[in-house]
């Protein structure tokens, strides 16, 4: 019997050629799907599944031991009373935690109680986004102000690869500013805007992680977030600021860039994952600033981040912010002193491994190894510069025959770099696991090195300290 399409026989070759012809050519995708950065987390995620009894430096992600699965109930609760108290309805109640919310977020003026109240940021709800995580925050924040092929976003180099893919995502050309051994300096990004402004490009914005950053585990020190303000008003470049460690650390914090600007140059972008919990997956952005169309008329690039976000995705899950909401209510609004355990813990765990490294990697011996590491006050990471190149390979017989993972830096150069470099996140482990991570790191340093014997070639450099 002839087929639809009067075919008589198609053989199994003739169906295999059909099923072939169906198929996408990977070429004719998106250039950002074949990056390395896209590519660089699962490859990390391959490796901790397939040596599970490896101890993992990887994850930058919160201690488990903090979380209490009947706390989300209590949150929760608290809320919906919270808008009992104000007046709502079982209706508007019921609308608001099953229905499709406000794309801008139904707990911004929670959120900006908070922020005034612990960060000294003063600033109205409606110019907050609650966002899916601070990663929209940053997609969005990158969709509205990059409007051109001239326009550059300039990044701290190493950087958090989630701007580096969000700009990828974006086709956004990136411009690094590569970060000192000492630490932050606004020289060397003056240099980069002038650098690209002769190129004929608009230097648009500059992404950095001011308080224990990640990669580096860097702080940028008073007086330079004094300079970097002045020179973003000079130069009319916006600052992105994205500090998600500086709750979960030790000590009094610094001010952030953003209650420090009078001149209305921050964006600050903001996440509950590391405070609350990352399975909320809630952010926010901070976008106060002003903006003037051909009518003269203003809004806040608050809205204007709004309707980008409408076809992003809608709104933020009512159900999350029903649980950050809850939790800011349950202490007022002061996100510190709720984190104030954990920050002394991940503060001790800092200074385990701090402690672990010196033990195992004594100072005679890792100058005759090639080895050194920054020593950050808080944060989840801290950097190594071994004489061997920490390539996947590397990490691949660093988790088979020694039992300890890491991140390789190279993952956090965008245009190239770090290919002497590892991180260490210490946020996830136990102090035994720490002392015996550290103990097998050693372990595997000094087999390395041997191996590569006279093949060495000298460290990066770019270990940076605290600024």
């Amino acid at each position: 019997m002839a087929g639809r399409h009067g075919g008589d026989n198609v053989g199994s070759s003739g169906a295999a050629s059909a099923e072939e012809s169906r198929g996408l050519r990977k070429v004719d995708l998106h250039a950002s799907i074949s990056d390395p950065v896209l590519d660089s987390m699962t490859f990390l995620n391959e490796v901790t599944l397939r040596y599970p009894e490896a101890i993992s430096f990887a994850p930058g992600r919160p201690y488990d031991g903090f979380f209490d699965t009947e706390e989300i109930f209590g949150h929760i609760r608290r809320y919906l009373d919270h808008l009992i108290d104000r007046g709502g309805s079982p209706q508007q109640i019921r609308t608001a935690m099953y229905q499709y919310g406000t794309t801008a977020g139904q707990i911004r003026e929670i959120i900006a109680d908070s922020l005034r109240v612990d960060e000294n940021i003063d600033v109205p709800a409606e110019s907050i986004v609650v966002t899916v995580g601070a990663q929209e925050a940053m997609l969005l924040v990158l969709r509205a102000l990059i409007t051109g092929p001239d326009d550059v976003l300039l990044v701290s180099s190493p950087c958090y690869v989630g701007i580096t893919g969000a700009a990828l995502l974006l086709d956004i050309a990136l411009a690094p500013v590569e970060e000192p051994e000492s630490g932050f300096s606004c020289a060397v990004l003056e240099a980069v805007i002038l650098e690209e402004r002769a190129r004929g490009r608009r230097p648009r914005a500059f992404y950095v992680v001011p308080d224990h950053s990640n990669p580096s585990g860097m702080t940028i020190g008073p007086q330079a977030r004094a300079e970097l303000l002045e020179l973003a008003e000079r130069y009319d470049l916006l600052i992105l600021e994205d500090s998600p460690y500086r709750l979960v650390s030790p000590g009094s914090p610094l001010p952030t860039l953003k209650s420090l600007d009078r001149a209305g140059t921050v964006v600050h972008l903001g996440s509950y994952s590391k405070t609350v919990f990352p399975g909320a997956r809630v952010g926010f952005v901070i976008a106060d600033q002003r903006i003037v169309d051909d009518q003269g008329r203003t809004s806040l690039l608050a809205d204007e981040l709004s309707k980008i976000k409408s076809m992003v995705t809608v709104n933020t899950s009512s159900l999350s912010q029903a649980v950050v909401a809850g939790t800011l209510l349950g202490v007022d609004g002061r996100i510190s002193e709720l984190n104030a355990k954990a920050a002394s813990y991940y503060g001790d765990a800092m200074q385990c491994t701090l402690r672990q490294l010196e033990q195992h990697l004594p100072a005679d011996h890792r100058a005759a190894l090639g080895v050194r590491w920054n020593r950050p006050t808080g944060g989840f990471f801290l950097t190594m510069q071994v004489s061997f190149r920490t390539d996947d390979a590397a990490l691949t017989r660093s988790a088979q025959d020694f039992g300890v993972i890491w991140t390789p830096m190279k993952y956090f150069y965008p245009l190239g770099g770090g290919d002497h470099g590892l991180r260490l996140s210490i946020s996830y482990l136990t102090p035994d696991e720490i002392e015996q991570g550290v103990a097998r790191l050693a372990n595997f340093i000094e087999a390395e090195t041997r191996r590569h014997g006279d093949r060495l070639g000298p460290p990066d450099a770019g270990v940076s300290g605290e600024a």
